[in-house]
């Protein structure tokens, strides 16, 4: 692989093509997608897939060459990134960052609420003697994580390569043997699996903004001497296994819809459910205007009520809503997962209840 300092090749904020941007990428062995001129999001799918809801993985648009579902047409053939970017130039250009064998730490600076000390860092507990005077986004958790295991933060970390975002947040890429290990792609307020407050993971099931893309809010501008990732820190490795982001297996599917605690449930409960979830995951067709949040959070409520009527599990809900919601926005995991919380709550309050045998 190159060394880790500037080539020639490598490409540089506002005077780089996005065409030139995705065959470097792919000079590197990043499989990439287009993203919609001007923003951060996949461009939209096709005719068919606006109209036929499917799963990514059986699309046959990926062996006809089109881009739909984001990540998942991600492609490191330069004849269809001659195609998708010689007739779209203004498209912009992410990295499918698991086939990439990278692992890329999203550093937010966010304007929000710090949240009680006990959730800054998940499965670490932060004595009170420790002062967090000051502390206001993912720059201060990832340092405090470091200060915590004695090493340096990677936002500071001048070997690999940095990318500093419109927002004014800061991408550190790593990378990984191809034969593994692999690790999941998480949201910093994740209750499930996170590695620290305002820090998202960018792996396996996740994409990156590549640098040098330009968006209306600005450039992802590449920082510091490295152009090209350096290798994954052995204590940041050890703490993506701790917060349980190691892939160890094939996920194991979503429970299916007919089966709770092996007893079959009623077809109306299947029939009410099963069309909302088609219409959160339809909203893959296009980046905006789709009434998104409002069609996920009615088939969070619905189901919801199906859990309060035994219709339903709480893991077998989540598995669904995520799972349609992450195919739609596989970009805005944090939003879905604030979304299906409430509505899942609101609707357990109202049981739905069917007539005749379930």
């Amino acid at each position: 692989m190159p060394s880790h300092s500037e080539t020639s090749g490598s490409p540089k904020a506002g005077t780089t093509s996005p065409y030139a941007v995705a065959r470097w990428c792919a000079g590197n062995g990043w499989p990439v997608h287009p993203l919609a001129a001007g923003r951060k999001t996949p461009v939209g799918n096709c005719p068919m897939c606006r109209e036929e809801p499917h799963l990514p993985a059986k699309c046959p648009c990926h062996s006809a060459g089109r881009w739909c579902h984001g990540f998942h047409a991600a492609t490191t053939n330069p004849a269809l990134l001659e195609a998708w970017w010689g007739k779209h130039p203004r498209q912009g250009v992410g990295v499918s960052c698991g086939p990439a064998g990278l692992v890329v730490f999203d550093i937010d600076a966010h304007s929000v609420e710090v949240p009680d000390r006990s959730k800054l860092l998940p499965g670490i507990s932060i004595h009170e003697s420790v002062n967090l005077a000051g502390l206001a986004s993912g720059f201060d958790t990832v340092a405090l994580l470091a200060a915590l295991r004695g090493q340096q933060s990677p936002a500071d970390d001048d070997s690999t390569l940095r990318v500093r975002t419109p927002s004014g947040g800061l991408h550190v890429w790593y990378r990984t043997p191809l034969e593994g290990p692999h690790y999941r792609s998480s949201v910093g307020s994740s209750p499930k699996v996170s590695l620290a407050w305002q820090v998202d993971v960018r792996s396996v099931g996740g994409y990156i903004v590549a640098p040098a893309t330009r968006t209306s809010a600005g450039t992802y501008t590449a920082v510091g001497p490295a152009r090209l990732p350096g290798d994954l820190p052995d204590w940041l490795a050890a703490e993506l296994v701790r917060t349980g982001h190691a892939v160890t297996h094939e996920p194991d599917p979503p429970p299916p819809l007919g089966l709770v605690s092996g007893r079959p449930t009623g077809r109306r409960a299947h029939q009410l459910l099963t069309p909302l979830l088609a219409q959160v995951a339809a909203c893959a067709a296009a980046t905006e205007g789709t009434a998104f949040t409002e069609k996920l959070n009615r088939a969070s409520y619905t189901a919801g009520g199906l859990i309060a009527t035994g219709y339903l599990t709480e893991m077998q809900a989540r598995a669904l809503l995520s799972t349609a919601a992450d195919a739609a926005r596989p970009h805005r995991s944090r939003h879905s997962l604030s979304v299906i919380a409430s509505a899942l709550s609101a609707g357990a309050s109202r049981p739905l209840h069917f007539k005749g045998r379930p």
